[in-house]
């Protein structure tokens, strides 16, 4: 079985944010994303410190198709910069990791 992981994204607007997401769900490139409604984000940005409200997504895919969908997120993402972050996921409920599985082509 493969190697399961969640991708975080930021991104500035929740239709950029609902863009992203179903282009990728439907590409299979994720099972699913979900959308963090409002965060604050604090960053250093060309020597600033920046304070922005933002959305999160919360992608979940297999490793084998991260290159993929970084590509997909980069090419939709308004930022210069996207935030596109892989973190394993080590353990889950095992009918979910299996749909997850089925679900990312």
């Amino acid at each position: 079985m493969s190697e399961r992981i969640v991708v975080l994204c930021t991104v500035g607007r929740v239709d950029e944010a609902e863009r992203i997401a179903e282009e990728v769900v439907g590409r299979r490139l994720a099972a699913c994303a979900s959308i963090v409604p409002a965060i604050v984000s604090i960053y250093r940005w060309q020597g600033k410190v920046e304070r922005d409200e933002e959305r999160l997504l919360i992608l979940k895919t297999r490793a084998e198709q991260f290159e993929a969908l970084r590509e997909a997120i980069v090419a939709l993402h308004p930022y210069e910069v996207p935030e596109v972050i892989a973190l394993p996921l080590s353990a889950g409920h095992a009918p979910y990791l299996s749909w997850l599985d089925e679900s990312v082509g």
